[in-house]
């Protein structure tokens, strides 16, 4: 490989972990105008494995509004990136998986304060299909697989 071509690869990968931060930004801050500007203009996601719907983002992002507004503090932890570039009707490289494993703890309104513990906790994993755009990298797809939840005084296993 040569030095351009590895400088393009890191370039890659520090955009493509750029689009995943600012995913969980854009969730735990509810800003759905952001979340939806993350995806491509046919990107779709599936929150069905914790409770929710699957579908186009626009109607994703309106369900996350409504069922996210009770919890007033939410903390989306995205670890394990692993990224692997694919090609595409033999493209360079514009295309691209990334796996990644989460942790969202999240609090009720009227809770116990800032310092509280959260009162629902759930973890899992996330798989994102990425595409190479002019707009830079975007979304295709998100799938949610939660493996696990806690809510106060029970565990529920995914």
């Amino acid at each position: 490989m040569t030095q351009r071509v590895e400088l393009a690869a890191v370039m890659d990968r520090l955009a493509v972990d750029g689009l995943i931060t600012d995913y969980a930004v854009a969730v735990d801050d509810g800003d759905w105008a952001a979340y939806r500007a993350l995806f491509t203009s046919d990107g779709r996601a599936d929150y069905r494995s914790a409770g929710g719907i699957e579908g186009e983002v626009g109607k994703v992002a309106a369900w996350l509004d409504e069922s996210t507004r009770p919890f007033s503090m939410r903390q989306h932890l995205i670890v394990n990136r692993r990224l692997r570039f694919g090609v595409l009707e033999q493209d360079r490289g514009d295309t691209a998986r990334v796996q990644a494993d989460y942790v969202s703890p999240m609090r009720l309104a009227g809770g116990e304060g800032a310092a509280g513990a959260p009162d629902f906790v759930c973890g899992g994993r996330y798989a994102f299909e990425l595409l190479r755009t002019e707009d830079g990298w975007r979304m295709r797809e998100v799938v949610v697989r939660e493996k696990w939840r806690r809510l106060p005084g029970r565990d529920i296993a995914g």
